[in-house]
This record gives structure tokens, C-alpha cells and sequence, in this order.
């Protein structure tokens, strides 16, 4: 298959929203490796999923890990808040060091290009569709994305993946 030019080729050629509404240029996290994340608030998985992204940034962030939370409302309204409230309760809760982008959507014609892009790099199981709350993708030093995982799938459970990267010259 031909490549498009004007394809993206990385991560790296995105620039996003932070939660204050400031261009982000994600070429700045070049020579990081990313763990992408679509959060919300009021979900079941939140607590879990918000405890353990804290504990590998704590790990991990001086080796290169930068861990990126997109909030989203599409899944049962579960992201309802500004970004403002959204960023508290992510660092007064649970002590998130790492970014807090903007609310943006995952799915549908208004999915933020981001989504947009890793969706096609690394369809899902049952389609491109970000199913839940909570869904991963796993970014090289590069700005590829080398793997996607569930909702479900516990942070700390892809620890090695995550190290695998961070030791890759």
C-alpha cells in the first residue's frame, strides 16, 4: 500500500489542546516514551487506572516516560466536568504529575486528529472504535505507536512493555 505524504508519521507531528486551552506541540516529547490515555472521572475503572498510571510515572518518569490523559465524555457521561475540575480531582486525588489535555472526543467525526491517527496506526480488536474509558496506546521514543490495549487492561500490567521501550537506545 502507498504511504501519503501527508499522512502523519509519528506522534510527534501533532500538536494538542492542554487544559487550559495552550497549544501543546507534541514534538516536544521526542525521545520519550508515551502512554496515551483517554480518562474520566466517574467511571468504575477510574480509580484503579488513575492509581497505577500515578505509580509508574513515579517510576519511570526520570527514564523517559511521559504518561498523556485525554479526558472524554463519549463513554455514559462519565468526564461531565470543566477542564478545571477535571485537573483537580486528578491531582488532589490522585496526585497526577503527568499532562491533562484538553477534553476532546475519541470516536466519531469529531475525534480529535491524535485519536484519529492512532486509531489507524493500531486498530482495535472489534474495529478502530475506542470502546471505553480508560483505553491505551503505547508510544516509542520515535513517536510510533507500537501497541493499543483495553480498558480493562491494568497500567501496571504493561509495565514491561513500557520498560522494554525506555531501555531501547
Amino acid at each position: 500500500m502507498a504511504s501519503h505524504s501527508n499522512q502523519p508519521q509519528s506522534i510527534h507531528e501533532f500538536t494538542v489542546k492542554d487544559a487550559k486551552g495552550n497549544d501543546v506541540n507534541l514534538s516536544t516529547y521526542k525521545g520519550k516514551v508515551l502512554l496515551i490515555v483517554n480518562v474520566a472521572s466517574q467511571c468504575g475503572l477510574t480509580n484503579s487506572n488513575y492509581t497505577e498510571l500515578t505509580q509508574l510515572y513515579e517510576k519511570y518518569k526520570n527514564q523517559g516516560l511521559e504518561i498523556l490523559a485525554f479526558p472524554c465524555n463519549q463513554f455514559g457521561s462519565q468526564e461531565p466536568g470543566t477542564n478545571e475540575e477535571i485537573q483537580e480531582f486528578v491531582c488532589t486525588r490522585f496526585k497526577a504529575e503527568y499532562p491533562v489535555f484538553d477534553k476532546v472526543e475519541v470516536n466519531g467525526d469529531n475525534a480529535a486528529p491524535i485519536y484519529k491517527y492512532m486509531k489507524s496506526v493500531k486498530g482495535g480488536l472489534f474495529g478502530d472504535n475506542i470502546k471505553w474509558n480508560f483505553s491505551k496506546f503505547l508510544v516509542n521514543k520515535e513517536g510510533e505507536v507500537v501497541d493499543r490495549y483495553a480498558p480493562t487492561t491494568s497500567p501496571l500490567s504493561i509495565e514491561k512493555d513500557i520498560k522494554k521501550l525506555l531501555e531501547k537506545a
